[in-house]
């Protein structure tokens, strides 16, 4: 990773909110702040930026800011003084001495400004971090509030959880993160590493450690083969699972490259609930087709031809 000033705010304060800021260390390219850290996401410097951004230096402290200001200020109040003293008579007040040197320049700092963000659009939802937006479907919205901060999608439609009735699921959900955490590099080998987790986050336990639909009682794999989603190849491995309680349902693990500079995997897990009220599989299949890199209109998507 290159080296990086990490941002920093004026007066002390912490750091600036999760974004994309100018990378020092790799000129025209931008580098992703998680809030605490730099991440190993980059991307090339958006071409709507006239100049190059840097991170701005820390702020000067406010004892050196309140020197200037005052060195300033004792200027007017001799003169003005010197005023006074004469009375206002015939004579010229005798000339103040002054340096023919500029006055220093009164500099502040601020945290460097994170890059414009593509236009809200009420049909998709964007995931910055991975370059990629989500499209929102009929009968499907963005959620307010969300246990993990991902990229979701969910049904309009949420009911009674069958192994929680004081707690509503949602008939389907789809959301993207970042692959960590594991040795596997191929999308093939993550995602069907990825599966049995998205299938526990979804059927067996959710974050809470609560069984909302009975925990996870077996599963079926339904597909497992390659997919072109948004101009990249990647796999997918699609479960069916029986729940303790309730319909069960289906889940799928989509791994492939980020669109971004750096290409590290993403991926989409979705989970829709069988039976008649939940979503058809073929919505699985539309999702894919619609996710998109951020700013482009078109994409690769389930039936694109396999290529490199």
């Amino acid at each position: 990773m290159s080296m990086t000033t990490p941002p920093s705010t004026p007066g002390g304060m912490g750091g600036p909110p999760p974004g994309w800021y100018a990378d020092q260390g790799a000129p025209g390219t931008e580098r992703w702040w998680d809030g605490a850290a730099w991440t190993a996401h980059t991307r090339p410097l958006p071409a709507t930026l006239a100049m190059p951004v840097r991170p701005a230096p820390n702020a000067p402290s406010g004892r050196g800011t309140a020197a200037v200001i005052g060195a300033l200020l004792v200027v007017p109040a001799v003169i003005g003084g010197v005023l006074l003293l004469n009375g206002g008579g015939d004579e010229p007040p005798p000339p103040v001495a002054t340096s023919s040197a500029p006055a220093p320049a009164v500099t502040s700092a601020a945290a460097p400004t994170p890059s414009p963000s593509p236009t809200e659009d009420p049909t998709h939802v964007t995931d910055q971090l991975n370059g990629i937006t989500l499209p929102i479907l009929k009968g499907w919205k963005k959620p307010e509030n969300t246990l993990d901060d991902v990229a979701t999608v969910t049904t309009d439609e949420s009911y009674e959880c069958p192994g929680d009735t004081s707690r509503y699921c949602d008939r389907g959900t789809v959301s993207s993160r970042s692959v960590s955490g594991t040795a596997a590099t191929t999308p093939e080998a993550l995602a069907k590493e990825d599966i049995a987790t998205a299938a526990k986050a979804a059927y067996g336990e959710d974050a809470l450690g609560n069984r909302i639909h009975g925990g996870i009682r077996s599963h079926t794999v339904v597909a497992a083969r390659p997919a072109v989603v948004a101009g990249r190849t990647g796999y997918l491995v699609r479960w069916r699972v029986i729940t303790g309680k309730g319909p069960g349902g289906y889940v799928q693990s989509l791994v492939f490259p980020s669109s971004l500079g750096s290409e590290s995997p993403v991926v989409v897990r979705f989970a829709f609930d069988a039976g008649p009220d939940g979503p058809p599989l073929s919505a699985m299949d539309e999702i894919m087709r619609g996710i998109k890199p951020i700013g482009s209109s078109t994409g690769g998507g389930v039936g694109s031809s396999i290529g490199p």
